[in-house]
């Protein structure tokens, strides 16, 4: 067998073609969390502690610029992606025992 043909075959596996789609659709899904964070829960998070801009809050060591609210904006996007991916697996759990 080529590698050619082996390599066809193992492209077209279903666990390979569902893989991919998944990739997609997270990437995508990413994207949307992303702007559910910059735009619309930190700009409140930012009201409720005073009015900062998370995004902005940077320190000065010498002549480095340490950006530590691009560091929390994305700790909360992991968290909440997270937290969401969760509760997608749950519901499915939930459903699969349904039918069981």
């Amino acid at each position: 067998m080529s590698i050619g043909t082996e390599f066809k075959e193992f492209a077209m596996k279903g666990s390979v073609v569902d893989f991919a789609v998944g990739v997609v659709i997270g990437a995508a899904f990413g994207k949307i969390v992303d702007s559910l964070v910059n735009d619309i829960i930190m700009p409140i998070v930012g009201i409720l502690i005073g009015g900062y801009d998370f995004s902005k809050l940077s320190l000065k060591v010498g002549e480095a610029e340490i950006k530590y609210g691009n560091f929390i904006q994305s700790s909360l996007n992991f968290v909440i992606i997270a937290f969401v991916l969760f509760m997608v697996i749950k519901a499915i759990n939930k459903m699969k025992r349904k039918e069981a």
